[in-house]
């Protein structure tokens, strides 16, 4: 469960715009992330994210709106903001010649109480690659650096930009565990990530915008749970469902390719139902599912929901020729 709402977010957004000549990357966007939370900011490519999250940090300025993060405008307060935040970025901000334990000395002594540069570099894995030059980190050395030099600072706030790319399963799952201890910590953390599983594994709330608006917010638990009266199984695409709707008595839909809902209490006799038409069919039942939904399968639902209602107005509010 996420921490208690406390009377000061770590994070504040409150009528976020921004565009770009004629593009509007944020419109309006409402967001509050609470201290101590671990907060994913999902989305498809160009939906805002970046945008938003560069404006907490104090990278981009605003059109219209407000943005607080430890109480601080981050733009106008950033010399007493940044030594309380972290931030991991996908690429770049290492001379390529610099070594991590060079690096991670040299924003060390930007701090007052920093992590020990040499304890941190063990705990991120790279103690045996002290002394190679950046540029020769392999993709997931280089993250795991820009992890670490994220955190030497113990920041209050941290953001992470996709985080494990790069990372093979084993880095992966250590870098997940970084992420835990620093919710165990109390550090507030803004996840932006296109691994819909590792939303799901790590966050206490998820956030998922789409054409710079906010689609859908809440915990994974209440994101994935579905009603009661629904039942999910996978089959190969193009099922006849006339006829399966009218063997269980129930409609269903087709909610993408090869992935069916029906809708309709989940009972022992709708599932008997369900294997009986299967098996005259000669269809292979791929997965059955009731009470919950994958984070992937709602984002999917959810982003093709979202573009269908904006061509919807776009369509409405085209001129007639």
């Amino acid at each position: 469960m996420p921490p208690a709402a406390t009377a000061s977010p770590a994070i504040a957004v409150r009528g976020l715009t921004k565009s770009y000549g004629g593009l509007t990357a944020v419109d309006g966007l409402d967001l509050t992330v609470e201290r101590g939370e671990t907060f994913a900011l999902l989305g498809p490519n160009g939906a805002g994210k970046t945008t938003t999250v560069e404006c907490c940090e104090g990278y981009r300025r605003p059109d219209a709106g407000q943005v607080a993060v430890l109480g601080l405008d981050p733009r106008r307060d950033a010399r007493r903001l940044r030594p309380r935040v972290g931030l991991m970025l996908q690429e770049g901000g290492v001379y390529p010649m610099a070594r991590p334990a060079e690096m991670l000395r040299l924003f060390a002594a930007f701090h007052r109480d920093p992590l020990d540069p040499d304890a941190l570099l063990e705990r991120v894995g790279l103690d045996g690659s002290r002394g190679t030059r950046f540029r020769d980190l392999s993709g997931g050395q280089k993250q795991r650096l820009s992890l670490a030099l994220a955190v030497i600072g113990r920041p209050e706030v941290v953001f992470l930009d996709e985080p494990t790319a790069s990372l093979d399963p084993v880095a992966r799952r250590l870098t997940w565990q970084h992420i835990r201890e620093l919710r165990a910590e109390g550090v507030t953390v803004v996840l932006t990530t296109h691994l819909l599983d590792e939303a799901e594994e790590l966050a206490d709330r998820v956030a998922i915008i789409d054409h710079g608006r906010l689609v859908a917010l809440g915990t994974p638990d209440e994101l994935t749970h579905t009603s009661r009266d629904e039942l999910e199984f996978s089959a190969r695409p193009g099922l006849d469902l006339e006829r399966l709707s009218q063997k269980l008595e129930a409609r269903v839909d087709e909610d993408r390719p090869g992935r069916y809902i029906i809708h309709a209490p989940n009972t022992p006799a709708l599932v008997e139902r369900l294997a009986s038409w299967l098996a005259r069919e000669d269809v292979v039942l791929g997965e059955l599912k009731a009470g919950k939904r994958s984070l992937e399968d709602v984002f999917l639902r959810i982003t093709a929901e979202e573009s269908a209602r904006r061509a919807e107005v776009d369509e409405a509010t085209e001129p007639a020729r």
